[in-house]
């Protein structure tokens, strides 16, 4: 375990890699979610806001915690908010990723990596697209296109970002709106058949569109496993819920039971064959440590 951010742990994975790994890999999945970087090159340490680059945003939420929903405010971020969460969320060690395992002569032929991305529908736009998070996004997309040349020119490699479809993780639960927009949505996509989990989207993505003949690639060179999210009947769907739900309404009208099921699976909690009365001895969990 370790900083991923940092020169010690690129220099552990390639170590890894060279005396564990058979010396070469041939596809670099990046996702980091971390409030917080620090920049290894001139130590640093840059923290991420989550704001809007425009105007302040104010919309409904579900509070998983109360099970209510609730108004939320998300303000307007500074110049220097927005050069941090760039810092923290952007493209920038993506690259030195790529570049520590170019240099350290681990990446084989044919080479790809790969960035998890978000965009989501208009009602998160103020969030995803043009928030905070979108200029790091945007970055992250423009890293793709500079790592792209480089690997195709020596691997006949590929970098792409893809951009996944709605899930309740811990990071996404606490962003403002999406809790309720990820009710709605799973609500629809689960009734149409659509629905996939964490495990069945990212296989779909690697077996279809990374190493399969079914690439979904945009206008801007993105791989869209959420195009049966952004699929137009979906979406006309969600925003006819958006417009029907209330506080008193959202658990009827919405898949919000399935929703915070999702994410207490994620912590651990909410699992039929779990007895979380049972007190733990803490002495005895500690030698399970490896």
């Amino acid at each position: 375990m370790g900083d991923a951010f940092s020169n010690e742990m690129k220099e552990d994975v390639i170590k890894y890699i060279k005396e564990e790994f058979g010396g070469k890999i041939d596809l670099l999945i990046y996702s980091l979610a971390s409030a917080v970087r620090t920049d290894p090159k001139d130590g640093v340490t840059y923290r991420s806001a989550l704001k809007s680059t425009e105007k302040e945003i104010v919309g409904p939420s579900i509070n998983l915690e109360k099970e209510e929903i609730e108004e939320t405010v998300m303000g307007v971020a500074t110049p220097e908010e927005i050069h941090s969460t760039v810092k923290v969320m952007g493209g920038e060690d993506w690259k030195l990723w790529v570049e520590a395992l170019d240099e350290a002569g681990v990446i084989d032929k044919g080479f790809k990596t790969v960035a998890y991305s978000y965009l989501g529908p208009k009602v998160t736009y103020g969030i995803y697209k043009d928030g905070t998070i979108g200029a790091a996004k945007r970055d992250l997309e423009h890293t793709s296109d500079t790592l792209n040349d480089f690997l195709k020119k020596k691997y006949n490699g590929e970098a792409y970002v893809s951009l996944s479809k709605a899930l309740m993780t811990r990071a996404s639960a606490v962003i403002p709106i999406f809790p309720l927009y990820a009710a709605l949505l799973y609500r629809v996509m689960k009734e149409k058949g659509l629905h996939e989990g964490t495990i069945e989207q990212k296989h779909r993505l690697l077996k279809d569109m990374v190493y399969g003949n079914k690439p979904e690639i945009d206008s801007e060179r993105r791989l869209r496993p959420d195009n049966w999210e952004m699929r137009e009947d979906v979406q006309a769907e969600v925003e006819a819920l958006w417009d029907k739900v209330t506080p008193e309404n959202f658990k009827e009208i919405s898949d919000y039971k399935g929703a915070r099921e999702e994410f207490m699976n994620l912590s651990g909690f909410g699992f039929d064959n779990v007895d979380y009365d049972t007190d733990i001895d803490l002495d005895e969990l500690a030698k399970l440590q490896p």
